[in-house]
């Protein structure tokens, strides 16, 4: 046998146990020690065989998602807008209950996964998104947040500010932190008023916490109210509204309104807001952003665009609205 047949065979031959050795690991389950026994070869040596294996294409991973899953929408969606992680959820149909059942269902599985324990938990006052989230969560067996601080008073009537203190003692008890209420307006009727409830040695203490949080749940707001919003007397007055979109604004979060560019739009309302500023909210390591629905889309495209979120949660049709074009 000539020099070059029997290269050849040896090739052959450290190929077939190559590919011995990686049935025997892929598609039989066994472990490296009992291959190594089986074969009598070396531990290290099945350990090699399998990296090779890999770099030669003998073994290749595919990763196949089961339905309902969209991992390549998602990161589509995430390094299209430089977003840390987005989670898309797809609704049982085209109802605003069916859409709030899945982004709260996959806004409970996203907290329930990714808070630590140590975490300290800004949350905005009211959002129907929000609502369906923390109703989704159950209590884990250890905390999973040390604190979650109120980040935006209540906004429009008093019910509706006894729902925003019902939102953070709900998040509070099924996550084990301590609450931070924020018992006063998210709107009052000029800054002078602001900065006298700011003042308040009550409100103070929540506001100082600002600084230190970790985490900041949001709805993302447009102006274009929810029928719940606007049953509640959760939404700013139609003038307010009007002034607004002659600015260009499209959507809010926490009440600091952006264009469609995402932009910060700068009007009085600004300055009336009882709230977290735009420079604490910035500060922040991670913003989640739980919205989705038509109505929203130019809202939270342009949350993403400002870099008002660093995590979205949103529905497949926003995600793929997203993506278009």
């Amino acid at each position: 046998m000539s020099m070059e047949a029997n290269a050849s065979r040896l090739a052959t031959d450290r190929m077939s146990l190559l590919t011995k050795i990686a049935r025997m690991y892929h598609e039989q389950g066994m472990r490296q020690p009992e291959i190594a026994a089986r074969l009598g070869i070396s531990q290290s040596r099945v350990s090699r065989f399998l990296k090779e294996a890999v770099t030669l294409g003998v073994v290749r991973t595919v990763v196949v998602p089961p339905p309902g899953v969209y991992s390549e929408l998602e990161d589509a969606v995430r390094d299209r807008y430089g977003l840390r992680d987005v989670v898309v959820a797809e609704a049982a149909s085209d109802d605003d209950r069916a859409l709030l059942n899945a982004l709260g269902a996959a806004g409970a599985a996203y907290l329930e996964t990714t808070l630590t324990g140590g975490d300290r938990v800004g949350l905005s006052s009211w959002s129907s998104t929000l609502l369906a989230t923390v109703d989704k969560m159950s209590p884990r067996p250890k905390p999973t947040a040390s604190a979650v601080v109120q980040v935006l008073g209540g906004v429009g009537n008093p019910a509706v500010q006894v729902q925003a203190t019902r939102l953070t003692d709900r998040l509070a008890r099924v996550t084990g932190a301590d609450a931070q209420f924020l018992p006063v307006p998210g709107i009052v009727a000029n800054s002078a008023v602001r900065d006298a409830l700011l003042a308040d040695p009550n409100v103070a203490d929540v506001a100082a916490e600002w600084a230190r949080l970790t985490v900041l749940l949001v709805g993302i707001g447009s102006l274009q109210p929810s029928p719940l919003l606007k049953d509640s007397g959760n939404a700013i007055s139609e003038t307010e509204q009007q002034r607004l979109r002659e600015r260009g604004a499209v959507g809010d979060v926490c009440l600091r309104f952006f264009d469609a560019a995402g932009e910060l739009v700068d009007t009085d309302l600004g300055d009336r807001v009882l709230g977290i500023s735009v420079e604490q909210l910035r500060a922040i390591d991670r913003t989640v952003g739980i919205a989705g629905g038509e109505r929203k889309h130019e809202a939270i495209r342009a949350a993403a665009l400002g870099g008002w979120l660093d995590v979205l949660i949103t529905d497949l049709a926003t995600a793929r609205f997203l993506t278009a074009g």
